[in-house]
């Protein structure tokens, strides 16, 4: 006799389908303002800008934070807590060092005259402030979410920290890395 067995259809967590959709949205959003990027780019009346020092310095600075947010991963997988608040915390502050490099990036652009706002700036100029400034506005995003770990990490009244939450925070945390590396490529070549 054989037992015909039936398999449970695997569900997606609820949070996780969220935030696939959010990154899909927020992947077609920066698609959209790259490519005008490039058509405003092909229109002429532009001004090829060399990127800030300090954004190179960015970069680095978020490549090490996806590395800190898998050894977090893995110290909270086996059980190492300490090591886990520590690394959690260390990739916090190494977003809000991300977005400082950033801003000052930004500030030395000023101080080279290249105007990012207003009626002395240039189409190119304006695109890189407000394309940057919406990915600093999502790793701020993550940041919150990182420092919302952090917490729950300390006070959380039983010392089980939830799975789900560090890892939907991790695969953010690990999209804004690579939307960046896009992003700077992207100026690299195209501008």
């Amino acid at each position: 006799m054989s037992t015909l067995t039936t398999r449970e259809p695997q569900r997606i967590h609820p949070h996780r389908f969220i935030m696939w959709v959010a990154i899909g949205s927020i992947v077609m959003m920066f698609a959209g303002m790259t490519s005008a990027y490039i058509v405003k780019k092909n229109q002429g009346n532009w001004l090829a800008i060399e990127l800030p020092v300090l954004f190179w310095y960015s970069t680095a600075v978020i490549v090490a934070s996806s590395v800190t947010m898998i050894l977090a991963q893995k110290a909270l997988q086996t059980g190492r807590s300490a090591s886990y608040k520590a690394l959690i915390s260390l990739t916090a502050i190494l977003g809000i060092v991300f977005i400082s490099l950033q801003w000052m990036g930004f500030k030395d652009l000023e101080l080279r005259g290249i105007a990012l706002i207003g009626p002395q700036s240039n189409s190119a100029s304006s695109f890189l402030f407000v394309i940057t400034g919406l990915h600093m506005l999502h790793v701020l995003g993550g940041v919150i979410a990182l420092v919302v770990l952090f917490f729950r990490a300390f006070w959380a009244k039983t010392s089980e920290t939830g799975v789900v939450p560090v890892q939907l925070v991790a695969t953010y945390w690990h999209f804004v890395d690579i939307l960046w590396i896009y992003l700077f490529i992207f100026y690299q070549m195209i501008a």
